[in-house]
């Protein structure tokens, strides 16, 4: 067993206590079962190798590559805050060292190779009988990716891949790092703001965005706080479902965008159902559902990027350590110019007294 493999605990014990967990809670996600037992995602999953759980061996690329052959999928990304999940088949992938790109019809994602650290096949028993899925971890034991199989994939394609996927060493237990405390800005005293008001108007294209916030050293909501209103302009934190809910009601399209560490995943079009369930915010379409923890949610800012279409604006929602949770435009194409509508609606948002 490789030092990526070597178990933090007893894979049998931790088993012993999930067990323990099931019958006095019943049925948990996961990602909530693994935060009550202390211990990551990737391990309670990795404690399962040998029996209905498959080590991949980490030839990503490859993999992501084959996933077109097993159809209609869904796949899934979240952070602690939102959960993204689209049903469709991979189309037109394109991969490097470094990441790869998916930019099909419904499955549109990009991907970041150096936060992926460990991957399974899973076979989970549900009241309808067995669910299987690809999940996909970062070096911490977060999870960065799923694929979820439905009942019109290919289970031959499916059944191969993990075939020719799945390492020599099935013993149980993953090995994985502690987390990274997160990163501390840098005072605001040490920003060249006039540098970063020209760099920001200069903008192109809104893909040179985060080059831009790499190259100037600075992070994107202190980026936001001092560019000044010209650029951005803090909204209530509510504003991204009041965004949802008008362009539902007015039939705007939209491009909603998730992160997890290693992958943005992006839904394009129209929602329509939307629903609160507890304290979740639901959008629940067929081949779309968005659930957002929306009291995750410390900061939201409009964004207006210059480009040479003209101006493109978005809605992004941080959460209390200034991490991205979603963020939200209008739907185009690529060329095209910002719809009005869209922009119009994002006008509409009240504004945060003290940051115009």
């Amino acid at each position: 067993m490789d030092q990526n493999n070597v178990p933090a605990a007893d894979p049998s014990a931790l088993l012993d206590r999930y067990q323990q967990l099931k019958q006095s809670e019943g049925s948990l996600r996961a990602r909530d079962a693994a935060e009550k037992l202390g211990v990551s995602e990737a391990e309670l999953v990795a404690a399962r190798c040998g029996g209905d759980v498959t080590r991949l061996d980490g030839r990503w690329s490859e993999l992501l590559e084959a996933l077109p052959a097993l159809g209609p999928v869904m796949v899934l990304t979240r952070n602690d805050f939102a959960v993204h999940e689209k049903v469709g088949t991979f189309e037109a992938v394109s991969v490097s060292d470094v990441g790869a790109l998916v930019l099909g019809a419904d499955i549109d994602l990009r991907v970041r190779w150096s936060a992926w650290g460990s991957g399974f096949a899973v076979t989970d028993q549900g009241p309808s009988g067995p669910r299987r899925s690809l999940q996909f971890f970062g070096p911490t034991g977060t999870a960065v990716f799923k694929v979820h199989v439905r009942e019109e994939t290919d289970a031959a394609a499916y059944d191969a891949l993990v075939e020719r996927h799945k390492t020599a060493d099935q013993r149980p237990g993953q090995r994985v790092e502690p987390p990274a405390a997160p990163a501390s800005a840098r005072p605001d005293s040490e920003i060249d703001v006039d540098a970063l008001r020209a760099r920001w108007r200069g903008l192109q294209d809104v893909h040179d965005f985060a080059m831009m916030l790499r190259d100037l050293d600075v992070d994107r909501v202190q980026a936001c706080r001092l560019v000044g209103p010209e650029f951005a302009e803090a909204v209530p934190v509510s504003s991204f479902v009041e965004t949802l809910q008008q362009a539902a009601s007015q039939e705007i399209p939209i491009m909603v965008f998730v992160p997890s560490p290693g992958v943005v995943q992006i839904h394009t079009g129209p929602v329509t159902n939307l629903k609160r369930v507890g304290p979740w915010f639901n959008v629940l379409d067929k081949g779309f559902n968005l659930h957002l923890r929306d009291e995750g949610i410390a900061s939201a800012w409009v964004l207006r990027k210059p480009t040479r279409e003209g101006i493109i604006s978005s809605l992004e929602i941080f959460d209390a350590n200034d991490s991205q949770i979603a963020w939200m435009f209008g739907q185009r194409d690529r060329g095209a110019a910002e719809r009005e509508e869209w922009r119009a609606l994002l006008a509409s948002l009240s504004r945060v007294a003290g940051t115009a």
